[in-house]
């Protein structure tokens, strides 16, 4: 975007000096370039290369044209657009007009960009268009867009379908679907392979309502199931109860992301099976290598309390995944033991530390605070770190002690935690008025001026 913005700039200082516009413009398909080359004119002290009226121009050029479509005066601007047909290199800059304030100039440029528009032009034209269209009276260039290419073919749009602006491909999927220019197949390919959610939810709904009750269209389930966006994918498992094949879900139960074993489960259960006792036999097996973090999330998600057990067996699992997996299952099923998750604390996986810290964070004041203090001195980051949540979670006087240990830690993150951690303390009940290792962890931070420092320690009981 910085870069787009400099190029604007610089091709209007290129035009000023007299260059030809298509050696002035570094990049003419990228909206962010005419954009910024009209805002750069506009507020320059002069917008043409000798500073006069266009009417004074017998045969302007293109670059004085453009320079005068960006003028300041509105009258310059509307003469402008009237010496504009026949040059489609200025259309963009007929596109941003057609947004002017300015209602003369407004009106002028919106019937240019009616008689020039096309296919072709729509399409080249579409990323600048819906840029100007959020913009307060935009909605006509956007809206003359809509219509021409409701007209268009696939072979046309796919240049929008695929475009890299996420805005761009979510207007021309939009369309697509409104018009049926794609079938069920291609919207299902969109779906897996498009890398916004929002046209992923878009084809993929489109794709499933052209699918029949117990038709197994696998040109619209496969692609779907085989994604790798989770909204693709749950949309493909959800479908298969629609399509009769409602068995399939069970090898999604297991699956990588909520939402794909969310919806395995729903379509499982309509197929008469029971989710929970599937994932109850898999991760009984603990000796089973191929247990998937998945399966682990899973029965957390629908196991309850009776299920602690064998979670507790899989915090020794060989892999970290599954380990932490199980540790944050125990924690989503509310079951605490702090002697066995302050063990895990010192796993080598700082997944599995992340998510025992995690789970005692409302039990901090079980734990020993002057072990959690030996702590923020290991080498680890993450031991360091999760002591400190920890530290952070007890409050009153043990969370300064904590702060003020780290505040220069070599860590930036943590330091910067440890430093605001400090300037937002103030002294709770819990703290003994005018307990003097305040005013001395105070003064050792050193991050106060003299007035807050005062008013602290005042606030502390101390006197100044």
């Amino acid at each position: 975007m910085r870069s787009s913005i400099w190029n604007g700039a610089q091709a209007a200082v290129r035009l000023a000096k007299g260059a030809v516009l298509r050696q002035a413009m570094f990049d003419v398909a990228d909206p962010a370039v005419w954009i910024a080359l009209d805002d750069a004119v506009r507020h320059s002290a002069r917008s043409s290369t000798d500073g006069t009226w266009l009417p004074a121009w017998r045969t302007p050029t293109d670059a004085q044209l453009a320079l005068a479509l960006c003028h300041r005066d509105g009258r310059v601007r509307e003469r402008a657009l009237g010496a504009v047909a026949g040059r489609p290199e200025l259309l963009p800059l007929v596109v941003i007009r057609c947004a002017d304030w300015a209602e003369p100039v407004r009106d002028r440029a919106r019937t240019r960009w009616a008689e020039a528009v096309t296919v072709e032009t729509a399409v080249a034209l579409a990323p600048l268009a819906l840029r100007i269209g959020i913009r307060y009276r935009g909605d006509f260039a956007v809206g003359l867009l809509d219509e021409v290419l409701r007209s268009a073919d696939r072979e046309a749009l796919l240049p929008l379908l695929t475009h890299a602006d996420r805005t761009v491909r979510r207007f021309a999927h939009r369309l697509a679907v409104e018009e049926d220019i794609l079938s069920p197949a291609d919207l299902a390919r969109s779906a897996a392979r498009d890398e916004d959610t929002v046209v992923q939810g878009l084809c993929a709904e489109a794709a499933l309502a052209a699918v029949a009750e117990g038709d197994a269209d696998d040109d619209v389930l496969e692609p779907l199931l085989a994604a790798r966006n989770p909204r693709a994918r749950s949309a493909g498992v959800t479908a298969l109860r629609r399509a009769g094949r409602g068995e399939r879900a069970v090898g999604f139960l297991g699956d990588r992301a909520a939402v794909v074993r969310a919806c395995a489960r729903y379509v499982v259960r309509q197929s008469g099976g029971e989710p929970v006792e599937w994932y109850r036999r898999r991760c009984a097996e603990a000796g089973d290598a191929a247990l998937s973090a998945g399966v682990v999330s899973g029965l957390a998600e629908c196991g309850d309390r009776r299920d602690a057990e064998v979670l507790w067996r899989l915090t020794s699992y060989p892999d970290p995944v599954v380990r932490a997996r199980a540790v944050g299952g125990l924690r989503a099923l509310d079951v605490l033991d702090v002697r066995r998750l302050r063990a895990l604390l010192d796993d080598p996986a700082p997944g599995v530390v992340r998510e025992a810290t995690l789970a005692l964070v409302p039990s901090a004041r079980m734990l020993d605070d002057g072990w959690l203090l030996e702590r923020l001195a290991a080498e680890s980051r993450e031991a360091r770190v999760s002591a400190f949540r920890l530290l952070n979670a007890y409050g009153g006087l043990v969370r300064l002690r904590a702060a003020v240990a780290l505040v220069d830690d070599p860590d930036d993150r943590l330091r910067d935690w440890a430093r605001q951690s400090v300037r937002r303390w103030h002294p709770t009940a819990e703290v003994p008025p005018g307990s003097a290792e305040v005013g001395e962890l105070l003064d050792r931070a050193g991050l106060f001026d003299a007035y807050t420092l005062h008013r602290l320690k005042w606030e502390a009981g101390l006197k100044a």
